[in-house]
């Protein structure tokens, strides 16, 4: 194997190691957004927990981010809970933050 082909199994190795960590951050922030959704629409316990799930499987719909928002956003809409989409989406950031933090410290 020469010099070159080493380096490039590295990098596909690091890219591969990235797409991962990024799927699990995704997942964990998802979570954490159902449950502060839940939170928000008045659930609690295992009702919360379902909910944190049934946002973990819409981000599956389409790529990006787009779908969570959306799911959470006509969710709020149907229970007449009042936030702004601002602070939907600061909420994801925020929560993106904690994810990338929480599997840092695990992995």
């Amino acid at each position: 194997m020469t010099t070159f082909d080493k380096r490039e199994d590295g990098f596909e190795k690091k890219f591969a190691h990235d797409e991962e960590l990024q799927f699990k951050a995704n997942a964990r922030r998802n979570k954490l957004l159902g449950l502060w959704a839940a939170a928000k629409l008045g659930l609690s316990g295992p009702e919360a927990d379902a909910y944190a799930k049934e946002v973990v499987v819409s981000d599956f719909e389409e790529a990006g981010d787009h779908d969570v928002f959306r799911k959470i956003r006509k969710d709020f809409d149907d229970k007449k809970v009042a936030l702004a989409d601002a602070e939907i989406r600061a909420a994801m950031d925020e929560l993106m933050a904690q994810a990338v933090a929480q599997i840092k410290q695990s992995g």
